[in-house]
């Protein structure tokens, strides 16, 4: 499972932007969060895979502390996917950063094979952004925090990132945060939601069963 517990953060001379927040993500588990802009979604999802470090409060997988070296256990997918790659590798060295995904599995992302030889400029923010979503379903990664990362994708490319993702995790277990503006993906994907508001989390009334068209919902563990 992976614990927050109590965070606090701030930057340096203003107030905080979280204060006590705690949740819990189980293996497998789909957990929606919302909230408006500048709310703190993003500071939030940093500090659950160890991008930032808490001014107070703990991070824990299995009650173990985040590493602070190799691949983390739990992995941030920002907005924009130039940001989360050196735009000087091309992308074969980009994925094998992490790990080395199978033919299969890049087929299954929409991942072309003469991609391999392109700098991340040459692909367009969808394409880019496949690869950086496949980059982070590495073997030893559990929890996935995907912040807004379908929001720059026309509808049809949406809907193949998720199911392709969906089936990854599901295959694997891999625990799900999903930060999005979009109320409606969050009830599709999700059977637990958070609002996060005035540095505070807030649980919002359980979802209905999630869309078919995005695949079936994991089993949930009691809460």
């Amino acid at each position: 499972m992976l614990n927050a517990r109590d965070l606090r953060f701030g930057f340096a001379g203003q107030p905080p932007i979280l204060d006590d927040v705690s949740l819990s993500l189980e293996a497998g588990e789909w957990l929606g969060l919302n909230g408006d802009s500048g709310a703190g979604k993003s500071t939030l999802g940093q500090l659950l895979a160890g991008y930032l470090t808490p001014q107070a409060g703990t991070v824990t997988v299995d009650g173990a502390p985040l590493p602070r070296r190799g691949l983390r256990p739990v992995q941030w997918l920002p907005q924009s996917p130039e940001l989360a790659v050196n735009p000087r590798w091309r992308v074969k060295r980009i994925l094998e950063e992490a790990w080395t995904p199978p033919a299969a599995l890049r087929e299954a992302f929409g991942i072309e094979p003469d991609w391999m030889n392109r700098m991340p400029q040459a692909l367009s923010g969808g394409e880019l952004q496949r690869v950086c979503v496949l980059r982070a379903l590495a073997p030893d990664v559990r929890y996935l925090v995907a912040d807004e990362v379908s929001s720059m994708l026309d509808p049809l490319t949406q809907l193949d990132l998720w199911q392709g993702l969906r089936q990854i995790a599901d295959e694997r277990q891999i625990g799900v945060l999903v930060i999005s503006h979009d109320a409606a993906l969050l009830q599709r994907l999700c059977s637990h939601r958070l609002t996060l508001s005035d540095g505070q989390l807030y649980r919002e009334p359980p979802a209905e069963q999630p869309d078919a068209q995005i695949a079936t919902a994991p089993r949930q563990s009691p809460r």
